[in-house]
Order: structure tokens, then C-alpha cells, then sequence
């Protein structure tokens, strides 16, 4: 009496009615113990869903709708600002909900892609067009780059994506690199842009390696993540890289990036005064 086709199809979790598991040869009592048991998750009067299914995705349903904007995008792995908050779609003729989201965002606009009838998500460009409407622009660069790098959003559908905001946001498009790996680096090519200052992306420096950033041509700039960076050997190996890029007349600068997100102008002004710096002789100030 397996589910497993009817509750997992593809990357959007569907969810199944009570009639999907009576043609497999359910029988009432049988859907019962299973929800009581947890082989299946009841959303809603004769919808279930896989027992692993996505939390947001559950609670999405059980109000009618669907997981949304920033939150159907972090499910994805897609970078967003803030995922604290859970999006959810609605239908508009959804009128009347079973239950009313709570901690959330409810979004009702017409989607610009209809959605399986089964699918507990909206489809990525939805999501992308809600995101880029929720977060500051800045934000909305970062996550239309990594959903590019990362394959979940293809590059020929930009034109329709753009096509389905608002006139004004068409200056992000010019602003887009999916070669960021991360948001971070995303945010800090924007902080660079800002100052004027000469820089490469994604530089392969012999002995080095690849580096997130070379800026006027001595200036690295790595963008740190407590993901890669927080054990003692991660931070053994990024010295020593240093250390190696110093040797060669680099000099290094990692923001974590808590700061590249919340704290931009103290990150800029960082980079400014290293940049103001170079070669300019300073005295030293006196012990005690």
C-alpha cells in the first residue's frame, strides 16, 4: 500500500486525496491508521501528504495554499534575506480559510504560472517575482543571481521574469552575475560597485587558489559563511592561504557575512579606508 507516487513529484512536494489511496487499494480504516501512525500526514478533510514533507510546505496546505515568494525559494536552497517570516500563496476565490496563517506573509495576486493542482509550491518564477516585490533590491539581485548559479531558475527565462514585474525594476536586470556563489558575494560586488574601485570576480591566483574578490589589483576580499569557515581547520587553511597570497604582495580582507548582509555601510567604509591606505605611511601609536 505504498504513496510514494502520488506524494513526491519532483522538486514541489503534491499532495494526495483520500481517492488517490482508495484506487490503490486503501480502504478507510487503513487511511485512519495511517494517519494516526504518521505513514501519512493529514492536511485537511481528505488531503495528506508524505510523513517528510517540508514543515512550511504542511502548514502552507493546511491553510489552502501554497509555500511562496522567500520561503518556497529558501526550500529550494536559493539564497534570501530573511526566512523568518513564512510566505504562502492563496488563491483568490479561497475566500474562507480552514485555518489562518499565523508568523507569516499571504500573498494573493494572480500567479503568472498556473501550478499543478496538487503541488504545495508555487513555481520558481513566481517565487522569484514575489521575492524580487518582498526584499530590498539589493536582496532581490542577490537571490535572482542564485537561483541562476545554482540551475534552479534557467537564464532564458529572464526576459519573462522581468515581463512580470513592475516597469521599474528592469534596471536590476543590468546587475545580475550568477557567477556569485553566494548572496554575500552578490552583496559585496554591489558594495564594490558603489565605490568605484577597479575589481575582478572569481580570480585564480596561483599558489592561492581561486579568490572571491581582487580589487585594484592587491586588494582580496573572500566573503566568510559560518557554513565554511567556522571550524579551526577551515580557519588553519584560509590563513595560510593569506599567508601565501602575502607573500606574492596581496593583502587580504574577509567581512563575515553577517556584516555584507546587515551592516553594508561599516563593511564599505572598511574597504574605503584599506583602499585610502595603501602605501600611505602612518605613525605608530606609543605603548602605554
Amino acid at each position: 500500500m505504498s504513496h510514494a507516487n502520488t506524494a513526491d513529484a519532483g522538486p514541489a512536494p503534491f499532495f494526495f486525496r483520500t481517492r488517490d489511496l482508495t484506487a490503490q487499494g486503501w480502504r478507510g480504516r487503513d487511511v485512519r491508521a495511517a494517519s494516526a501512525t504518521g505513514r501519512i500526514t493529514p492536511l485537511r478533510r481528505g488531503a495528506y501528504c508524505a510523513p517528510a514533507t517540508d514543515t512550511d510546505c504542511i502548514e502552507a496546505a493546511r491553510s489552502r495554499g501554497r509555500l511562496a515568494c522567500v520561503s518556497e525559494l529558501h526550500r529550494r536552497g536559493v539564497f534570501v534575506l530573511d526566512h523568518a517570516a513564512r510566505h504562502i500563496h492563496i488563491p483568490g476565490e479561497a475566500a474562507r480559510l480552514p485555518t489562518t496563517p499565523t508568523h507569516g506573509h499571504v500573498h494573493r495576486e494572480r500567479l503568472s504560472r498556473a501550478p499543478h493542482p496538487r503541488s504545495m509550491s508555487v513555481e520558481v518564477l513566481d517565487a522569484l517575482r514575489q521575492a524580487v516585490l518582498c526584499q530590498p533590491p539589493r536582496a532581490a539581485i542577490a537571490t535572482i543571481d542564485s537561483a541562476l548559479h545554482l540551475g534552479v531558475f534557467p537564464h532564458d527565462e529572464l526576459d519573462e521574469l522581468f515581463a512580470a514585474l513592475p516597469r521599474r525594476y528592469r534596471r536590476l536586470r543590468r546587475l545580475l552575475d550568477s557567477r556569485a556563489e553566494s548572496g554575500p558575494e552578490t552583496l559585496m560586488r554591489l558594495i564594490l560597485r558603489t565605490i568605484g574601485c577597479e575589481f575582478h570576480v572569481q580570480v585564480r591566483i596561483s599558489g592561492v587558489g581561486r579568490v572571491d574578490f581582487v580589487v585594484d589589483g592587491w586588494l582580496i576580499i573572500e566573503c566568510d559563511s559560518e557554513q565554511y569557515h567556522s571550524s579551526w581547520e577551515d580557519q588553519k587553511r584560509d590563513r595560510r592561504r593569506d599567508q601565501a597570497a602575502a607573500a606574492l604582495g596581496y593583502a587580504t580582507y574577509r567581512p563575515i557575512a553577517e556584516d555584507i548582509l546587515w551592516h553594508a555601510d561599516e563593511v564599505r567604509a572598511a574597504i574605503v579606508g584599506l583602499l585610502a591606505g595603501r602605501g600611505a605611511r602612518r605613525s605608530v601609536p606609543k605603548a602605554g
